[in-house]
């Protein structure tokens, strides 16, 4: 977990200050990063050899940027055989990172394929999921339902548009709601139901439900809830998004009895 009192363009300025390799990082990157928000630091492995005079650790640094995307820098910390002073290099990338440790240590072929597989001592990849609660954090507490989802830091105000883009209904959420998920820089999505039912005049028509949970920038959660069918005329698919999810239950009901 990060510094809290350290602010993300500090944390950023030290980690790129003491790695070596730091100009190899591309342009448009770097820019990138200098809109981060927030940030969150991990220990991803670790190996000592006291034995082999070996020593090396690699960290995972995972910002959210304003855009509401997330990025990654791959940390790795070394000292050589017979060498007590600390090296720092950092990669876009956990390949990147691999080529770097087959590279400066000599893993064998086998390894060297996967040499972070081979570190040993203590492994701790949270992946994106991990990412998202260490940075989740840093806006706020989470309530009780947000300790149970699994949020992606992914391009989140664009999936919400999308969803509100894609619904038919006339009472569909509106500007204000649009607006408000401008803001969200992590989503979910699960499926709360799922069935065919009989309509009146005789057919089968499927029904889903979706909840499309979102996390905003002010540590605040938000949910779409999606209602794809067939109930339809023709038997088309067609998708409407409400507020709650008593609404979206309300209207897969409603549309079960129309004819």
């Amino acid at each position: 977990m990060s510094d809290p009192y350290e602010t993300t363009e500090a944390h950023l300025e030290r980690l790129l200050g003491r790695a070596l390799n730091s100009f190899d990082l591309s342009d448009h990157l770097v820019e990138r990063l200098g809109t981060a928000l927030a940030h969150s630091s991990s220990l991803y492995t670790t190996h000592h050899s006291p034995s082999a005079g070996l020593w090396r650790e690699t960290h995972r640094h995972a910002y959210l940027l304003s855009d509401g995307t997330s990025a990654s820098l791959w940390e790795l910390a070394y000292r050589l055989r017979g060498d007590r002073s600390t090296r720092c290099e950092v990669y876009a990338s956990k390949d990147e990172l691999r080529l770097a440790v087959a590279r400066i240590f000599g893993e064998p072929p086998g390894v060297a394929e996967d040499p972070l597989s081979a570190f040993g001592d203590c492994e701790g990849d949270g992946g994106a999921d991990g990412d998202l609660a260490s940075l989740g954090a840093l806006y706020g507490t989470p309530g009780p339902e947000r300790r149970h989802r699994q949020y992606a830091v992914e391009q989140s105000a664009d999936h919400a548009r999308r969803v509100l883009r894609r619904a038919e209904n006339a009472d569909r959420p509106g500007e204000t709601v649009a607006e408000l998920l401008r803001s969200a820089y992590a989503h979910q999505i699960t499926q709360a139901f799922g069935a065919r039912q009989g309509l009146p005049d005789g057919r089968d028509a499927g029904f889903s439900v979706y909840e499309h949970a979102f996390v905003l920038l002010d540590g605040s959660e938000f949910s779409l809830w999606e209602v794809e069918h067939t109930a339809t005329p023709d038997g088309r698919h067609m998708c409407e998004v409400y507020e709650s999810e008593a609404a979206a239950r309300g209207a897969m009901e409603l549309r079960t009895r129309v004819r």
